[in-house]
């Protein structure tokens, strides 16, 4: 096989899982290697310099071209690996082409993996450099993680399948996003990389805090990473006034009620997606009162976990009362550790009316036992 053309198309008749393209045929090349990888109906294509990562993702039937043309133009070099065989392209400076392939000897679904040794595939996966994780002390400057960094890292990456459980079932191409109480905003910066270089979609994101200082850190980092539609604004959850129709609404550790008035504009708006890590509920620890079942209310820690559980059981309700589909998930926050309840909510325009009623109903019943008014329920009933 004497030709660039038809090497290429042996290797990708054999449906190949991963290519790797490299040995840059000059000095001016500004790509060091190009990595291919499958990812069921398409390929991801991730070019590397010597500090960053650039993404695209293709087709199949868009692969052929490409190939051809780095190996005719810009690389010497290509291996390639499908389920069962390993192929090199080899580009001589006079254009001599040198093909190989031998069957495999470990077949398996990732043949660059030993079998024994397969890691998990990350969503954010590990030899991406991405910028807020190795400011964050996740990542090298390489995209590898940090060994004591670990759990941090998988926490991140659950946090995102959490919304990519949702993400992927997605029709539009753009969202707006409005994230309250944004803090510090690690996982906005993640969910921004997300959302643009892993999902492809273009967005609108702006987060909320209190703090001034805060927002004028976030907003240096966001244009130090270039994530031009990443704003950061100084205003409340209450009352902040919205510049655009929401798709998404998030809320991290938005302390007590502040999740009920960030959960109310979310309906308010019409919010398509609701992610909501709550903490600190104290709202019903001081008004719960009951005599049936006052073993809940003896033992002051006891009291405050079963209040907490009841108050984001109550809100999850009232969601799906107000036409979402709601769900309470584990979630490990990734800075101090401890374990929360995140409320993820899809809007159902279907869910029948005696659904939610009865989604209302059971709330109720729970409010009147244990003597309790809280102000997600206020505000709604309020709308």
């Amino acid at each position: 096989m004497n030709s660039i053309q038809d090497s290429v198309t042996c290797i990708l008749n054999d449906s190949p899982l991963k290519l790797v393209i490299s040995k840059p045929a000059s000095k001016d090349q500004p790509y060091q290697k190009i990595t291919i990888e499958q990812k069921g109906s398409y390929y991801q294509i991730a070019k590397s310099t010597k500090k960053q990562v650039f993404h695209e993702n293709v087709a199949a039937e868009q692969l052929y071209e490409k190939c051809v043309d780095y190996l005719e133009t810009s690389f010497r070099q290509m291996n390639a690996w499908s389920k069962d065989k390993e192929y090199s392209v080899s580009v001589s400076k006079k254009k001599k082409v040198l093909f190989r392939a031998k069957t495999s000897k470990t077949p398996c679904d990732l043949p660059w993996q030993p079998a024994h040794n397969r890691v998990k595939n990350y969503i954010l996966p590990e030899g991406r450099v991405i910028p807020p994780l190795v400011d964050m002390g996740i990542f090298t400057a390489q995209g590898k993680v940090v060994r004591s960094m670990y759990d941090k890292y998988r926490q991140i990456n659950r946090f995102i399948e959490l919304i990519d459980d949702v993400i992927k079932k997605e029709s539009n191409t753009h969202l707006n996003i409005i994230d309250f109480g944004c803090g510090k905003s690690y996982l906005t910066f993640i969910l921004y990389y997300y959302l643009t270089e892993i999902r492809n979609l273009s967005v609108d994101i702006i987060g909320l805090d209190l703090k001034e200082d805060v927002i004028r850190k976030c907003q240096a980092a966001a244009d130090k990473y270039g994530y031009d539609h990443l704003r950061f604004e100084l205003g409340d959850i209450n009352g902040f006034s919205c510049p655009f129709d929401v798709d998404m609404v998030i809320t991290l550790h938005a302390c007590d009620t502040a999740t009920d008035y960030a959960l109310y504009n979310a309906v308010a708006w019409n919010a398509r997606m609701i992610f909501s890590v709550p903490c600190c509920q104290h709202e019903l620890n001081k008004q719960i009162d009951t005599d049936r079942f006052s073993l809940f209310t003896r033992y002051g820690i006891v009291s405050e976990r079963f209040c907490a559980l009841m108050t984001d059981a109550i809100r999850a309700n009232l969601l799906e009362y107000s036409g979402y589909n709601a769900q309470l998930l584990e979630f490990i926050d990734f800075a101090h550790t401890p374990k929360n309840i995140l409320i993820r909510a899809v809007q159902n325009p279907g869910k029948s009316l005696s659904a939610r009623q009865n989604a209302l109903e059971e709330a109720r019943r729970v409010m009147d036992e244990f003597h309790v008014d809280p102000t997600l329920y206020r505000l709604l009933g309020e709308k």
